[in-house]
């Protein structure tokens, strides 16, 4: 399972879901252009003036670790913390610390990180408690879908300020598809039919994005096109490959480009409490800390992890954002 996206170059898709207008999206390197590469590193300058300095403006939260899918991309197959469970007090901790943040800020919560959210049968009251406790909190769903039922699409609408669900698909052949993720194609599709259906009765109030991690070849674009023929209601990414910070090998990735990284804004807390250097460190093998014994405001104002906020300018120059592409 694929991080929530949240960064501004993720091939044109807005944060903010009332902006997400366009049904197909270019297939292009977001690295290659100076206006796209100006717009980011002008994001991370207003956030260095502004109070994302002390609170986080998005937060992974994986009270899980657990997926049904073994992407040949991704960390999960081979993930150090697979099955673990986060305890009950520890998820009510983290929210309640994270009630420090001024509601007049934006705030956007994932409750996942590498895993699948709706394999956990604590989601719904997870979500619930977010609405409660953090009402100004957009909440980001990413998944492969096969989980998904009607019984649990229905229950989504009860829950408010969903800002999208992503939903990743990766590839829309089917041999393809199987080889990619493991998991049976035409379960998929069902899923699929099922929700586009909803979505077309109105039972749907949040953007649903069918999205494939790119491999630069003419089937990201076949991809895009396919997801218009056939889900013309739902919206359509494709962004580039990652490495994990090295803990997937043998993937064919961009260079690490020379700027900063809006991720430095950001906690991705797994399943055992311990805080990942970021959402591309799967394994969680740079901890920036660990909020089981310490408040969650605290380890992102870390002074290690401050001073990237504070004035890095480019993730060459420190580890291990110079091993990373992803945006």
């Amino acid at each position: 399972m694929l991080a929530a996206p949240s960064g501004s170059l993720l091939f044109g898709f807005m944060e903010e879901s009332s902006k997400m207008v366009e049904k197909t999206l270019d297939i292009v390197s977001p690295y290659h252009f100076s206006e796209q590469r100006a717009a980011y590193d002008a994001g991370i300058a207003r956030m260095r003036h502004s109070l994302y300095m002390d609170y986080p403006k998005h937060v992974h939260l994986e009270t899980q670790a657990r997926c049904n899918a073994s992407c040949n991309f991704c960390p999960y197959p081979n993930l150090n913390r697979k099955h673990t469970k986060m305890s009950d007090e520890l998820i009510d901790k983290i929210l309640n610390e994270l009630t420090e943040i001024p509601r007049e800020m934006n705030l956007q919560i994932s409750p996942f990180k590498v895993s699948e959210p709706f394999l956990e049968v604590r989601l719904f009251d997870v979500l619930e408690k977010i609405n409660t406790l953090l009402p100004q909190a957009k909440i980001a769903l990413t998944s492969n879908s096969t989980p998904i039922t009607e019984d649990k699409l229905e229950a989504l609408q009860e829950v408010k300020n969903i800002q999208y669900l992503w939903i990743s698909f990766n590839d829309h052949r089917e041999e393809e598809y199987e080889r990619v993720m493991g998991l049976p194609y035409q379960r998929t599709r069902q899923r699929l039919e099922m929700i586009h259906d909803m979505f077309a009765d109105g039972d749907v109030y949040f953007p649903v994005v069918l999205s494939r991690v790119g491999d630069g070849t003419i089937v990201d674009r076949e991809f895009v096109d396919w997801v218009g023929i056939n889900y013309p209601l739902f919206q359509s990414n494709v962004f580039p490959r990652m490495e994990w910070m090295g803990q997937v090998e043998g993937l064919n990735v961009n260079p690490v480009p020379n700027m900063g990284c809006e991720r430095w804004f950001e906690l991705s807390i797994t399943a055992t409490g311990e805080v990942a250097h970021c959402c591309a460190d799967g394994q969680a093998e740079f901890p920036i800390g660990n909020v089981n014994d310490q408040h969650v405001l605290e380890v992102y104002n870390s002074p290690e992890y401050r001073k990237l906020r504070e004035a890095t300018v480019s993730r060459l120059s420190v580890e291990p954002c110079n091993r990373c592409t992803f945006m």
